[in-house]
């Protein structure tokens, strides 16, 4: 008697988790700076299915269909329980798998949302119209090798998705052309040549690991061609960020209108237009927070806070004159101290219904939500992750605090519901179906790109949309992980299933050193190409560039390097972050379009 018994979860759970500690182990090995990173789980999948379809730990992935048996001349109804075991082990693993995609792009959606709208600005535009360029020259030249060279459909999306190193783009073609298959099938059609989604894993995995290491030669192509100095980069972008930077302004004024003395904060009209608000009144050597009931006399300064500067000069002329007075909290009863809204219970609720300037005596004078920074009125509704300044005394800030949460456990938790509200929001999004003339399957986002699409918008506009009471903030660490163990679900399987179907034979006497050469030009041509035009003629910062590229190809690895060329990874950070969504949306909807219009070409 043997002394386990392993059932199919426990055997697939041990395959995954062997394939997951081998790739990770393998990304982790870099040269120079340079390593596979997450895409080492990839060929962790591939190790362990040729290693377990070799040793006999897993069925025989071949013997999946009674056709296959049946022209082998194997007896299909004796041996119909070896046919479901095959078909089940796969099942099983094929929901692992996309259920991996939807959490990796759902995350990404989460992260990159609530900065997302206020990057399609400036040198962001730019950015984004050549990543744009990057995914359609790279799609183009894939699918020029099924039209002009012949190569097969299957290969020329695989191709494609790994030279691009898109794990959703793999999805997104692995179920556009299984949709074809069974719709050909269901009206009785014979299904063309081209059409097996086992080789699109195969391509992908071939052509994966110079996706990843082009970019980085095209980075340092770039920066040796033009002699670029990485510090003058950085020192650029800091002083054009510093140029470009819309923190609220502030300006002391003198009450010296006669027309004002004696009358109330709130009677003053150039302070109650939501333009600019006023924080702190000092009377003679007493620093105070001014309520709306309080009344200004000749001599009193106030310190007022404004977005533009117009406005502040407007309401200083009306007031009186602009003084050059401190009025630091330093030194007074007063303290100045940013506290975060974590309480659930008041969530949608106004500051004035809160009644937190008439009842603890403080000042809001201004409020940071989704990396936006303006000045609140007491009819702003608050929001999960808000973060407000309050100026007033140690013991009214205190009780404030306690009232709006300010809870830093609170900010590490994820809520769980607002993540399948996504989640069943974005499969009904993915799953609308846009029938195309002539085609058996319908255009669709799918598993990757409705998830992708719903995360961004409901991490920007899902407070508002359900009036506060429910919030799509995620904690980094928390986002991370569920990042993190999506994409290495997903990948793992995809090199699993492509180790246990041939990958091995394929790339050694096979194909596979033909697709690694298609491969090579669809990576490197576009974005060596776009990367020198927005560059040399755009103009735009190389640290940006460089993130973009790592952007538009998707490619965490090739950011993490962008990112350690510089002591402040800013610049590539926020070009990847730019394009990104756009890019991740575009290379989940390309390899449909491709097959759209091989497909149309096909049947003429």
């Amino acid at each position: 008697m043997s002394l386990f018994s392993f059932s199919e979860i426990s055997i697939i759970t041990i395959m995954i988790a062997l394939s997951s500690v081998i790739g990770i182990a393998l990304g982790a090995v870099k040269y120079k700076g340079v390593g596979l990173g997450i895409g080492g789980v990839l060929f962790g999948g591939i190790f362990m299915g040729w290693l377990a379809q070799k040793m006999g730990w897993i069925p025989e992935f071949s013997k999946d269909s009674f056709d296959v048996l049946a022209a082998g001349g194997v007896d299909v109804v004796k041996t119909a329980k070896s046919v479901n075991e095959v078909q089940c082990f796969k099942h099983i693993l094929h929901y692992v798998q996309e259920f991996g995609l939807i959490l990796f792009v759902y995350t990404i959606g989460i992260q990159v949302g609530p900065g997302f709208f206020a990057s399609l600005k400036g040198s962001g535009v730019k950015l984004i119209g050549y990543a744009i360029a990057i995914v359609f020259i790279g799609a183009s030249i894939a699918l020029s090798f099924n039209v002009f060279f012949g190569l097969n459909l299957d290969s020329t999306v695989g191709i494609y998705a790994g030279a691009v190193t898109n794990t959703p783009a793999l999805g997104a073609g692995q179920a556009m052309i299984g949709d074809l298959v069974n719709g050909l099938k269901e009206q009785g059609l014979s299904v063309p040549e081209g059409f097996d989604v086992k080789n699109v894993a195969s391509a992908y995995a071939v052509a994966y690991p110079f996706g990843i290491c082009g970019i980085l030669l095209t980075m340092l192509l770039i920066r040796f061609f033009f002699r670029v100095n990485i510090n003058a980069e950085g020192e650029k972008y800091e002083l054009q960020k510093k140029s470009n930077r819309k923190d609220l302004n502030t300006q002391n004024v003198s009450v010296n209108n006669s027309e004002l003395f004696g009358h109330k904060i709130s009677e003053i009209s150039v302070l109650q237009n939501g333009k600019v608000g006023c924080s702190r009144l000092k009377r003679g050597n007493i620093l105070m927070v001014p309520k709306s009931d309080t009344v200004v006399y000749a001599g009193d300064i106030l310190h007022l806070i404004g977005e533009k500067d117009e406005d502040l000069n407007e309401a200083c002329s009306f007031i009186g004159e602009t003084v050059q007075v401190s009025l630091t909290t330093k030194g007074t009863d007063l303290s100045v101290r940013k506290v975060v809204v974590t309480n659930e219970k008041i969530l949608g609720k106004s500051l004035d219904a809160l009644e937190i300037k008439s009842k603890f005596d403080v000042a809001v004078s201004r409020l940071i939500r989704t990396g936006m920074e303006f000045i609140p009125h007491s009819g702003t509704v608050l929001h999960f992750g808000d973060q407000l300044n309050i100026v007033g005394r140690k013991e009214s800030i205190d009780a404030v605090a306690n009232v709006v949460g300010d809870s830093a456990v609170a900010m590490q938790k994820v809520h769980m519901m607002p993540v399948f509200v996504g989640l069943v929001l974005g499969m009904f999004l993915g799953c609308l179906a846009i029938p195309v003339p002539g085609l058996p399957a319908a255009l669709k986002l799918g598993l990757a790109g409705g998830p992708l699409v719903v995360a961004i918008l409901l991490s920007r506009y899902g407070h508002v949309i359900t009036m506060g009471k429910m919030h799509w903030f995620m904690p980094a660490s928390g986002n991370s992980a569920l990042r993190e163990i999506g994409i290495v679900l997903f990948l793992a399987i995809v090199g699993f299933n492509s180790g246990a179907n041939g990958f091995v034979d394929t790339l050694i006497g096979g194909d596979g050193l033909k697709w690694m050469g298609y491969g090579v030009f669809v990576t490197f041509i576009p974005i060596f190409i776009c990367g020198i035009l927005a560059y040399k003629f755009s103009k735009i910062n190389y640290l940006s560039v460089c993130g973009a590229m790592a952007g538009s190809m998707t490619d965490p690895p090739a950011l993490a390097f962008a990112n350690g060329m510089y002591k402040n990874s800013e610049a590539s950070s926020l070009g990847y972050a730019t394009v990104y969504p756009f890019t991740m949306f575009l290379r989940i909807l390309t390899p449909q379009l491709m097959i759209v219009i091989a497909y149309a070409l096909m049947s003429k």
